[in-house]
């Protein structure tokens, strides 16, 4: 995992995301003037060991592409962190830097696409080239046994997945909805809706929402708990 790391770290194959993420991080938020930002492709996190595996769409511009750590330094982030420690699968209830002492348990958060891109719409090419990482990262986590696809895009991202690792596609193409659940091999698809601060501040996703889903990927994993 950490050879994969470097790999993703140093990619630059979409020159828009490049030119994008290395401008925020020159010009910065005057909220984080003093601050380095990471200003890179972001990895993946969590326990190598992890059956329940959490997929968003991208950095966030002054986040993860500040923090260096995906859902980490804005507040999708606290609204995912706080959910992930009630529900045991972090040992705390926030996530502000990559050295803070966060730690997972049974569970890792990744992204479909690894560079912050503008208006937080990767294109179509962009999110394309970014899914070898995630076919890779998947390869390198053999116990995953649960996808919990954050939002339409983390969705449909889990089914490209499946057919670019060779697994044969979901016919008929199942539908994105909170806490639907697909129950197929080598993993399952669980919705939930993403922690965008469109959707929790509108109340559209609640806390016991997200719990309730995390709940439920852990009891996937674990039927006999």
């Amino acid at each position: 995992m950490s050879d994969l790391e470097r790999e993703v770290t140093a990619c630059r194959a979409c020159p828009r995301l490049v030119a994008w993420r290395e401008q925020v991080a020159r010009e910065k938020r005057a909220a984080f003037a003093d601050e380095e930002y990471w200003g890179r492709p972001i990895p993946g996190f969590g326990d190598p060991d992890a059956r329940v595996l959490l997929l968003g769409l991208a950095p966030a511009a002054h986040g993860a592409n500040r923090t260096g750590r995906v859902f980490t330094g804005d507040r999708s982030g606290d609204f995912l962190f706080a959910a992930l420690h009630r529900t045991g699968f972090a040992n705390q209830p926030t996530s502000v830097s990559r050295d803070d002492g966060l730690a997972l348990t049974d569970c890792w958060v990744t992204a479909a696409v690894r560079c912050a891109p503008p208006a937080n719409k990767p294109t179509p090419a962009e999110r394309d080239r970014c899914l070898p990482w995630t076919v890779r990262e998947l390869e390198l986590l053999p116990r995953v046994r649960v996808v919990v696809c954050l939002g339409q895009f983390g969705w449909d991202a889990a089914l490209r997945l499946r057919t670019a690792a060779g697994h044969a596609p979901l016919r008929p193409k199942p539908r994105f909805a909170h806490g639907a659940l697909v129950d197929a091999d080598p993993w399952a698809l669980l919705g939930c809706f993403h922690p965008s601060q469109q959707n929790t501040f509108t109340g559209r996703l609640t806390p016991p929402m997200l719990d309730d889903v995390l709940r439920r990927a852990g009891e996937f994993v674990s039927p006999d708990l």
